[in-house]
């Protein structure tokens, strides 16, 4: 099994073709994303696991949005602290991007790096959608 370089294929994306999931605006400024199968993808790609992949950051997307107890104490203690316990604290909504990250990284070492795909995180694009450079980075 040949293993793949991440940072390889970033510096080899500037030369790839992109494929660009658009935000999907229909319920609002929610962070969500279109789950209509890019043509692109076609001959590269399984339908099912695009859509699984797509699902699952919409999933946790939303719950990195939502507004709870948390939130709002988070919230309350940087008030009275000036903002100074982010010095020392991560808010939910970090973690949750941290958790986002590492489900792509996961993801492209397992599914998509192996066939010549990309996954860029959407929050590296400002979460205007999911991008995916496509090559033939490594040849089987």
């Amino acid at each position: 099994m040949k293993t793949h370089s991440l940072r390889d294929m970033k510096q080899q994306a500037a030369t790839a073709a992109k494929v660009f999931i658009q935000r999907d605006y229909t319920s609002g400024t929610v962070c969500h994303f279109q789950n209509m199968f890019p043509s692109e993808l076609e001959n590269r790609l399984d339908k099912q696991q695009f859509d699984e992949t797509v699902r699952t950051l919409n999933n946790l997307y939303a719950v990195a949005e939502m507004l709870g107890g948390s939130s709002y104490l988070e919230g309350c203690l940087a008030c009275l602290t000036a903002y100074t316990i982010f010095l020392c604290m991560e808010t939910q909504y970090k973690k949750l991007l941290k958790k986002i990250s590492k489900f792509i990284q996961e993801q492209n070492d397992k599914i998509y790096a192996p066939q010549g795909l990309l996954l860029i995180d959407p929050n590296e694009r400002c979460l205007r959608g999911v991008s995916f450079y496509t090559k033939q980075f490594y040849r089987h």
